[in-house]
């Protein structure tokens, strides 16, 4: 598991590869490139400045997907800014950056301000990254042993919520009852800022806790609870700093804080890249996502499958089907193209903890990407 990364722009780092030279080198060959060695190694190298902004979550795997670039394109200079979802989303359609990383698939609004700054079309968002969201804590005899907590949907609901506000309150107690715990005053924290993970976060809630938890979805945290943090890592300095505090955080970035087990069924299953990755294949396609080339998965919050934990994000990369610089669309598609490899994924996993892309999105990952246009 990766500790914390305290994120920074990644200006001045050379490489990207394109599709057909990720292709023929690694160890790994991408699942979604069935091109020869002969057809792909003619292709020329991409050069140029390429800047993408949003979620914090993707930084780790970020940093690790342009590290994988460096030796193959060495005139391509990529910088990610991580501002957080939404604050990416709007760069993005301001045309300042060729792609946004989002832990939130795009709005209707947002696909119809996309045609202004796409050549042609509009705006499409395909899953790059899957990560659990840890609800984590910092609670003295108990994190600092090495324990977890285990919490059902509606308890951890009632604590965001602030309905239930002491460690030793019944309802957390009656689920660990091998734990003393502490009457120690909980301490939410939340994210300060516009973000996608804390609306995969509170969507939990919203299906497995409707009665605890009744609150319209958004990306902006919705009750006066506990105290704000910017961005994930703000979320775990803030947590770190004082006895009974609790939040959520993408799992890339818990370190050595305690953690939740999560009712499912009858079984409280810990948080974990396998885990997560189970409740993605126990899920399908969101039907209500309008618009080409789109693949945007509908978590299943209510599976029972065997060991799945289901507090998941699955953070997107926005990107245009057409744009009104050639280069820019070379780069957006070998970009998504390396990211989506099993390449990419392995990548992703070795420095975020992540867990990889399942067969079945990844073909239909594949016919989005191929339907950016480069010439």
């Amino acid at each position: 598991m990766q500790k914390n990364i305290f994120v920074r722009s990644l200006a001045a780092l050379s490489g990207i590869a394109m599709l057909a030279t990720v292709a023929a080198c690694g160890d790994n060959t991408a699942s979604n490139t069935n091109s020869s060695t002969e057809s792909t190694t003619k292709a020329a190298p991409i050069s140029g400045d390429f800047q993408g902004a949003g979620a914090t979550s993707q930084q780790a795997a970020v940093e690790a997907w342009i590290a994988g670039f460096q030796s193959t394109n060495p005139d391509a200079k990529i910088a990610y800014n991580p501002t957080g979802s939404g604050a990416g989303v709007t760069t993005f359609l301001t045309g300042a950056t060729a792609w946004a990383g989002s832990d939130k698939a795009l709005s209707d609004d947002d696909i119809a301000k996309s045609k202004a700054v796409c050549a042609s079309g509009q705006a499409f968002d395909v899953p790059v990254y899957i990560s659990p969201i840890a609800i984590v804590f910092n609670l003295k005899g108990v994190s600092d042993a090495g324990k977890h907590i285990n919490l059902d949907a509606t308890t951890a609901a009632k604590i965001f919520d602030g309905k239930i506000t002491t460690w030793n309150d019944p309802a957390i107690q009656e689920q660990n009852k091998d734990l003393t715990l502490p009457s120690t005053p909980i301490t939410v924290v939340h994210r300060s800022d516009k973000s996608g993970t804390t609306q995969n976060f509170v969507s939990y809630f919203k299906d497995q806790a409707p009665d605890a938890w009744t609150y319209d979805l958004s990306e902006n945290w919705p009750n006066e609870v506990g105290q704000g943090a910017k961005g994930t890592s703000g979320v775990i300095s803030t947590v770190k700093q004082a006895d009974g505090t609790i939040g959520y955080a993408d799992f890339s970035q818990v370190g050595d804080l305690g953690t939740a087990a999560i009712k499912v069924g009858d079984s409280y299953n810990e948080i974990s890249a396998e885990a997560g990755s189970k409740v993605i294949e126990d899920s399908q396609l969101d039907e209500t996502a309008t618009g080409e080339n789109r693949v945007v998965v509908k978590i299943n919050h209510a599976t029972e499958a065997k060991g799945a934990y289901p507090i998941v994000l699955v953070s997107y990369d926005i990107v245009c089907p057409a744009y009104k610089d050639t280069k820019q669309a070379e780069f957006a598609k070998a970009w998504l193209t390396y990211v989506t490899s099993d390449e990419g994924q392995k990548a992703a996993q070795d420095a975020a903890g992540s867990a990889p892309l399942p067969s079945s999105l990844t073909s239909k990952i594949s016919k989005s990407i191929e339907a950016i246009k480069t010439k």
